[in-house]
């Protein structure tokens, strides 16, 4: 009986494992959003996922992950994940009519966030939006969270960053890609 146990917990501990292990996703939509075009316009989420109390923000580091919106059910509440075409982790924090669409398509779509809790950039920012979305991109789930990190605002004060994305960056789970110690940190 204490064998069987000892079997059932270490299969229930490996499986668990497997569920959060690391893994990359590739052919993904990325769009992006922000102040003006939420709905309702401002920067409500659906989730509170701690610290920000239903606020949109973050900088893209593991510590504190861009807001992501994206299909209710396509990942689990707060789930954070690593994006290489930004070098930065998000965190899925708000629902996407578009993407529940796309997901119920089977395909991967996730809307981040770019700019102010507290400031509409209305249509600059907008237009900022679409220049920075791509073409599909890839990933990463479950990741490390010593990945580089650009934490490099994506809008901020009327300027919007597309020198700062990295199209087709390669997707890994293989641990760090810092070249030193700050790097991770946004430094």
């Amino acid at each position: 009986m204490k064998s069987q146990l000892a079997l059932t917990a270490f299969f229930s501990f490996f499986a668990s494992r497997l569920a959060n292990a690391c893994s990359t996703q590739s052919g993904v939509t990325i769009t992006f959003y922000g102040y003006p075009d939420n709905t309702p316009p401002g920067p409500a989420t659906a989730y509170n996922c701690g610290g920000r109390n239903n606020i949109a923000g973050g900088i893209g580091t593991y510590s504190n992950p861009l807001t992501f919106a994206s299909a209710p059910g396509e990942f689990n509440t707060c789930e954070i994940i690593y994006v290489p075409y930004l070098r930065k982790y998000a965190r899925f924090e708000d629902t996407c009519d578009t993407c529940t669409t796309d997901w119920r398509s089977g395909k991967y779509h996730i809307d981040i966030w770019t700019g102010s809790s507290t400031v509409n950039g209305g249509q600059n920012q907008i237009n900022c939006e679409n220049d920075l979305t791509p073409n599909a991109q890839n990933f990463v789930r479950a990741p490390p969270t010593d990945l580089t990190v650009d934490s490099t605002a994506l809008y901020a004060n009327g300027q919007c960053a597309t020198s700062h994305t990295y199209n087709n960056a390669p997707a890994s789970c293989s641990g760090s890609t810092c070249s030193w110690a700050g790097h991770c940190l946004g430094a």
